[in-house]
């Protein structure tokens, strides 16, 4: 995988929205964050612009992307905030330019679509806490984000001793994943993501359990669960149930799709819709453990 150049004092980021429309205002906490950084902004044309529930329609959010991928000044590009939009441009930016003279791109949810495109052109990208409501996120969410982009050593480490449902063991592969809902999205589209011998990662929002398991079984029909090296279990957030329960948790939903495997599992890791959203090298090969200790990521 090609890692893209780190940052240093004085280089220039850039922050669009391909999904949700967003404020300036809103964005004010993450302008402040990156200047502290020692790092300057550009705002896209997407930022302040509306369209519906969009930041601008289809063609102006293509367009900002595209000129943010293709300007060379350009040396990182943060996506404001997810919701839903990109899965509508993707087959329209043209990443000529941008396999040329990669760039970090930076964000999660409905930035998924790009995560898993941009596998596939091998190239790392960063699944990590967007702009929107950043300062209401752990010091660690912004700190991860400075630490990978600026080429320091990285590694997650907490204690599993109070998580339930682990299974232990030690896995080495490249780091893939994301949004559930969105990798359900792009299965057998020339956006979704190779499995094999690598390492899932797996989070997701509102959603209902079943629509959990529904999922889940999809991605056990593609095999996209067999081949897998380890699977990593971020925040399931707000999960929903019907007036006839479902019957399981999340927790019990994922270890029953994927009982007939092996691999390490690890739950509550501390990315996603959760206030401890540390950053993630997707593309990365990691070193991934999980015992009756600790879970630890090592990038």
């Amino acid at each position: 995988m090609i890692i893209p150049p780190k940052l240093t004092q004085g280089a220039t980021v850039a922050i669009i929205s391909t999904a949700r429309k967003i404020t300036k205002k809103e964005l004010r906490p993450a302008l402040d964050l990156l200047s502290e950084w020692g790092l300057n902004v550009v705002l896209g044309k997407t930022i302040g612009a509306a369209c519906d529930q969009f930041a601008g329609d289809d063609s102006l959010r293509t367009e900002d992307l595209q000129q943010m991928l293709d300007n060379p000044q350009i040396k990182a590009v943060w996506f404001a905030r997810g919701g839903y939009g990109t899965v509508r441009i993707i087959d329209s930016i043209d990443f000529s330019a941008f396999k040329k003279t990669p760039k970090w791109l930076i964000g999660y949810s409905d930035i998924t679509v790009l995560h898993s495109h941009i596998h596939n052109l091998g190239i790392e990208t960063l699944h990590a806490q967007m702009p929107l409501e950043i300062e209401k996120r752990s010091a660690e969410s912004a700190s991860s984000i400075q630490e990978v982009l600026f080429g320091k050593e990285y590694t997650i480490k907490f204690s599993s001793e109070s998580v339930s449902g682990n299974r232990n063991g030690t896995a080495k592969g490249q780091l893939i994943g994301g949004n559930l809902s969105i990798l359900y999205s792009l299965c057998g589209s020339n956006s979704s993501l190779p499995t094999d011998g690598k390492i899932l990662f797996l989070e997701d929002l509102d959603e209902y359990l079943y629509h959990i398991d529904r999922m889940l079984q999809n991605l056990k029909r593609n095999g996209m669960l067999k081949g897998l090296a380890g699977l990593i279990v971020g925040g399931m957030s707000d999960m929903s149930d019907n007036t006839i329960p479902f019957g399981k948790t999340t927790k019990e939903i994922i270890m029953e799709t994927v009982s007939a495997y092996d691999y390490p599992v690890c739950f509550d890791f501390p990315a996603g819709h959760v206030k401890d959203n540390r950053a993630l090298i997707m593309g990365r090969t990691v070193l991934f453990s999980v015992d009756n200790n600790k879970v630890q990521l090592k990038f």
